[in-house]
């Protein structure tokens, strides 16, 4: 029943004919990337189109995104083809039994990652990792679309850039008609959604290069422009695989890693979007969706789906508001394949390039790519490696490569935490400790006693860098022998970081002086009392107030220092009477404070 709300909340009129149009959109994207990927799988065609309906349907049913559009992907079609050769030959229907047991063991696999709550695993794809990805599947979307857009016969298989290098070494033999046809289908796109976003304009575009690519093939002019030709039956059969006990072990290997792919990419495909919708994704139930998508596609002779980036940003873009609209590209597909098939049989491959051109335009975020540069040129630098990763590497990979990068910056931010010197500010009337190199006037710190802020966890890949920075403070300052630490920043410690403190007062009692403690956090004093370290620092070296901690330090100091000090910064100082006078070579009263 709450799945039912969760469906029927925000659905009127509006949104219906919305996901329809956006449905519609989908189902004619669909058509010839379904063919076209299902060859790349090493499948007869009409398996990349059953892929774009039940597993549609089921992941729309079962998943958290509104926009994500599961099916057929280039990035499952060439690992699993990459991965089940060896096993048989590719279309044999020993190699399509192989095909749909994988499918269904990838699905499982999904499913445990989402029932046993392991979605917080995507948790580790950082914003930047996430737009890095993101723009270079942008970049790649582009970059495969141009030998349509210009009608070049690009020889199967070849990789991104190899287009690139195919187009300017055959430059000549460019097909200037289909270009007019995806020049006129992106300019009435990008015009209508100029006048409004609430027109269908993605599908209008469509409809431009259609009619433009009638007109010139039935004219003869410039040549015929290629079109996507005859679509198989799109009604997806229903079959349970079979497969021998010998061949198990070697699927199970591939399904594992074709889960690997799938959970990478269906979560960043789901992120991408949700970055740009502004809706919230449950990671774990988008695994038990495309899992039970995958399961369901296997019995309904469907190899595996992912959330397909060139499906869902479509989706996105033609207006889709609800997981409708994945429904009704599902069930439309099937109804136009079997109605109109001579008429979807005539959509110009140049036309759906120029649509795949427009979303990858719209994908790629130059805006925040730009303000990333001002705010941390880190997260920068980790967006653009896997960016170039994305377009370099296989997408599962460059994910892994991403998140390592985000991993690797986050160890090294946190193994150097913050060791500040304190002093007080003398225009706080509740003697507010500010960093002593933020203080507006002159610092002046008191000659025997050493305030400190940690900021940040004192772990084992932070602990000797915390020890080299108090050491560096002891040399620097001989006199400041006692030392307080406000550590209530101080959020975490380990064995490590507990040997660290235990040396430093080692080395400050040596010296004649000590450590205290201003509200250490509970794990801390916990760690400490484990540790030892407690019983050896001593309890009234801890203290809940500022207050009494200088109370109880300053009785701790030497009083002949304290006796002839001019600088008399703390207002505990008065109990001790100075030598000679009362003013202070800071211009401070010693009752200032």
């Amino acid at each position: 029943m709450k799945r039912l709300a969760d469906w029927r909340r925000g659905i009127d009129s509006a949104s219906l004919r919305a996901d329809l149009m956006a449905g519609l959109l989908g189902a004619v994207l669909v058509l010839p990337q379904g063919v076209a990927f299902a060859a790349l799988a090493g499948l007869p065609p009409q398996y990349g189109i059953y892929t774009a309906v039940v597993p549609c349907i089921v992941a729309a049913l079962f998943g958290s995104s509104r926009h994500v559009m599961s099916g057929p992907t280039n990035a499952n079609s060439l690992a699993l083809f990459a991965m089940l050769t060896p096993l048989a030959t590719a279309g044999t229907s020993e190699y399509i039994e192989l095909v749909l047991a994988v499918t269904m063991l990838v699905g499982a696999l999904q499913l445990a990652t989402g029932l046993l709550r392991l979605g917080s695993l995507a948790n580790f794809i950082s914003p930047s990792v996430l737009l890095g990805f993101t723009c270079g599947a942008a970049m790649l979307i582009a970059l495969y679309a141009l030998k349509d857009l210009f009608g070049l016969a690009v020889p199967a298989g070849t990789k991104a850039f190899g287009v690139v290098r195919w187009l300017f070494e055959n430059a000549a033999s460019i097909h200037w008609s289909a270009t007019l046809v995806g020049f006129i289908t992106l300019v009435v796109t990008l015009a209508l959604r100029r006048v409004s976003r609430r027109l269908p304009f993605m599908l209008l575009g469509l409809l431009a290069g259609y009619a433009s690519a009638f007109l010139l093939n039935r004219e003869g002019w410039g040549g015929h422009v290629d079109v996507i030709g005859s679509i198989p039956s799109a009604v997806p059969p229903f079959h349970v695989p079979h497969i021998t006990k010998l061949a198990m072990p070697d699927i199970l290997g591939a399904a594992a890693a074709l889960t690997v792919v799938a959970l990478g990419q269906s979560i960043s495909i789901a992120k991408a979007v949700a970055l740009r919708s502004g809706q919230h994704v449950d990671a774990n139930r988008e695994f038990i969706g495309q899992g039970l998508s995958n399961i369901a596609g296997g019995f309904f002779s469907s190899y595996v789906s992912f959330g397909s980036l060139n499906r869902s940003m479509p989706n996105f873009e033609a207006g889709a508001r609800s997981r409708l609209a994945s429904l009704f590209s599902a069930v439309l597909l099937v109804a136009l394949v079997s109605v109109s098939a001579p008429l979807l049989a005539q959509i110009p491959l140049a036309a759906i390039a120029a649509m795949l051109l427009f979303v990858a335009g719209s994908v790629f975020d130059f805006t925040r790519l730009r303000h990333m540069v001002r705010v941390s040129r880190i997260e920068f630098a980790i967006a653009l490696g896997t960016f170039f990763a994305t377009l370099l590497i296989r997408l599962e990979m460059a994910i892994l490569l991403g998140i390592t990068l985000s991993l690797v910056a986050y160890l090294y931010r946190a193994s150097r935490p913050a060791v500040r010197s304190l002093v007080l500010d003398p225009d706080h009337p509740e003697r507010r400790f500010i960093p002593l190199d933020e203080s507006p006037q002159s610092p002046v710190e008191c000659p025997q006693l050493k305030l400190l802020r940690i900021e940040g966890a004192i772990f084992f890949g932070a602990a000797q860098y915390v020890r080299d920075r108090l050491h560096w403070l002891r040399a620097a300052n001989p006199g400041q022998t006692h030392l307080l630490v406000m550590s209530n920043s101080m959020d975490f410690i380990d064995m490590a970081g507990a040997e660290v403190w235990e040396g430093e007062l080692t080395e400050r009692r040596a010296a004649g002086g000590d450590v205290y403690f201003h509200r250490p956090r509970t794990q801390v004093l916990q760690t400490w009392g484990h540790s030892g370290f407690h019983a050896k620092l001593g309890n009234n070296h801890i203290f809940p107030t500022k207050g009494q901690a200088l109370r109880t330090i300053i009785d701790e100091l030497n009083a002949d220092i304290c006796a002839s000090c001019r600088v008399r910064i703390f207002k505990e100082c008065g109990a001790v009477s100075p030598l000679s006078g009362n003013s202070t070579s800071s211009g401070i009263s010693p009752q200032q404070f």
